[in-house]
């Protein structure tokens, strides 16, 4: 499967094989190249059958549409970088010459690398900002609490292992259990014990209003870089 991406010096959108030949291109680069890749797919002689799947962030496929003027079948992903484990998160979105066919198997690719859901375009931007921009915000958690560690006394290693393995096993909990996180705080709250302590400060320093402007604020900046010209 071929694949679109920027080179080390951001000349332009290349691919590693010969189009015609292709049944499946995936697209990454930045978002203010897609005219870029829509030339290269016209010069390269794209067929009309082949899937294009863009991880393109803001890029709605109406626009690439537009551009290609062709009715070729898009889809529109935005995976994460845990993908590399095989624990990513990925959402799918049809263009609209997209079949279910075509969605299945956008959906079996990026599943291969995580869990995969089927959304609609409309949500593309926020989920971007969400688990796309996601594991930037986690990975200052876990900094900020290994930290933490190593100020009340644990060695480093053991500090970072300790809160990457506990945000592991928090998230399988909430996937595998189906439970809601507040009910899974609640087992760990016990009545006047230290972690209810711990809560209240994390309380006190809005870091549920901090988070959840962060996510709204990426996914403004999600949808200027979707803009022409940007």
């Amino acid at each position: 499967m071929p694949c679109f991406r920027s080179g080390a010096t951001d000349a332009g959108p290349s691919f590693d094989q010969r189009l015609p030949e292709t049944d499946v291109i995936l697209i990454c680069v930045k978002p203010k190249q897609a005219a870029e890749v829509v030339d290269a797919l016209r010069r390269g002689g794209v067929r009309r059958d082949t899937l294009l799947v863009s991880i393109l962030a803001g890029v709605t496929i109406a626009r690439f549409e537009q551009l290609l003027d062709v009715p070729t079948p898009w889809v529109r992903a935005m995976p994460n970088t845990p993908c590399v484990v095989g624990a990513g998160m990925t959402v799918v979105a049809p263009g609209t010459h997209a079949t279910d066919t075509h969605l299945q198997l956008a959906e079996r690719i990026f599943s291969s690398v995580g869990r995969c859901r089927i959304v609609d375009e409309s949500y593309c931007n926020a989920v971007t900002a969400l688990s796309g921009s996601g594991p930037a915000y986690m990975y200052l958690m876990m900094e900020a609490m290994a930290d933490a560690g190593v100020r009340v006394g644990l060695p480093r290693d053991l500090a970072l292992q300790l809160v990457a393995q506990t945000m592991l096993g928090s998230a399988r909990m909430v996937l595998e259990r189906n439970r809601h996180p507040a009910s899974l705080r609640d087992n760990v709250t016990t009545p006047a014990g230290c972690t209810i302590g711990g809560v209240l400060m994390l309380e006190d320093g809005k870091i549920r209003s901090v988070l959840a402007r962060a996510v709204e604020e990426a996914t403004r900046i999600v949808e200027q870089l979707g803009r022409p010209g940007k």
